[in-house]
């Protein structure tokens, strides 16, 4: 059994609680948090030994692995924390609010040859692991345009009581909405050379964004145009959209569905024109439940690599390191003085 450690018992960290508890192959060993009669309520009713340090945890819990789901300033130095430890982590998106960062604790989970993973749970959404699977096939050809998008529910009146809200704790829409299709065009394209025309819009909030809008150049010669809003009560929940062009056809996806269009006869079950797929007949079954199939996929696999010793995965910290350069790239754009060719290339190192 893996024993495992979960730190932040806010909506994420509950949810985690729940998946990784249910797993065949682990124990879970401790929970942590600073709210005290939460902690009190979970120990009498789980079991678990809970604690109010995170050190504390770490030092008397014989663990193997912690999950990180503490708001996104406290990630790096409890990330750190636990890999001098020697422990595998999950952490919670964005990885890392400083990139520089992100790519140290890349390195010393590499050099210690420690699991990593971080909950950008759309790569685990079937229809968004199918458009990968599409592109690597080249099924649509050479990819010139992109769109990504994302919109909900979440700040929706004028408010600055929420870690979320804080820029210098969540970061605003753009590390906790904008993050997640960035990421999903970070695998499908690789990391932006350029940056440009960047917007960080408040619409309610006091200290950060609520609309994030730019444009990505990709090495490949491909362009990518973000859009996202999370002050739109249109949606119920949050929803996020790829769309990609390409020399050979087009890609429509989203959490319920695929939309194909070929022009040309493509990969087994794709047809010339059009074919639409759904999430049920592209997603796996999973063992357990919880807001959605890719959240217990997400925490199988990085169980599934600790048992198998194998450091690489769909979501490691590399990946997400990749994805808070390009954060990062969009804010110092946003921030830049306006300039008749405007637009941040690629930080150093990248």
């Amino acid at each position: 059994m893996i024993r495992v450690g979960v730190v932040g018992m806010g909506k994420m960290g509950l949810s985690h609680l729940s998946i990784f508890r249910a797993h065949p192959q682990v124990e879970l060993a401790g929970i942590c948090d600073s709210n005290s009669y939460l902690l009190s309520v979970l120990g009498k009713y789980t079991g678990i030994p809970t604690y109010s340090s995170y050190e504390t945890m770490l030092t008397k819990g014989e663990l193997d692995a912690v999950v990180i789901a503490t708001p996104s300033a406290l990630h790096a130095p409890m990330v750190r924390t636990a890999l001098d430890r020697g422990l595998h982590v999950f952490c919670e998106k964005p990885f890392c609010l400083d990139p520089a960062e992100s790519e140290q604790l890349t390195a010393l989970a590499e050099q210690k040859a420690l699991v990593t993973a971080v909950g950008y749970h759309y790569r685990f959404v079937g229809t968004f692991a199918e458009v990968k699977r599409l592109l690597d096939a080249g099924a649509i050809g050479e990819v010139t345009l992109a769109q990504a998008e994302a919109f909900g529910p979440v700040v929706l009146k004028r408010q600055g009581t929420t870690w979320r809200s804080k820029k210098q704790l969540g970061g605003g829409s753009l590390y906790d909405y904008a993050a997640h299709p960035l990421n999903l065009l970070n695998w499908y394209l690789g990391s932006p050379s350029w940056v440009g025309g960047t917007v960080l819009q408040p619409v309610f909030s006091a200290e950060t964004d609520d609309q994030v809008a730019g444009t990505l150049r990709f090495d490949s010669g491909a362009t990518g145009q973000i859009s996202v809003n999370w002050s739109d009560e249109s949606e119920r929940k949050m929803s996020t959209k790829i769309t990609l062009w390409g020399t050979k056809g087009r890609i429509h996806a989203d959490r319920q569905e695929l939309q194909v269009y070929l022009r040309e006869e493509g990969p087994a079950g794709y047809r010339k024109g059009w074919t639409v797929k759904y999430t049920t007949e592209l997603t796996k079954d999973v063992w357990f439940y919880l807001r959605g199939e890719e959240y217990s996929a997400q925490a199988d696999d990085f169980i599934t690599r600790i048992a198998d010793h194998r450091t690489e995965g769909v979501n490691s910290f590399a990946s997400a390191s990749a994805t808070d350069q390009t954060l990062a790239l969009m804010v110092a754009d946003a921030e830049a003085p306006a300039k008749p060719r405007g637009g941040l290339r690629r930080l150093i190192g990248r």
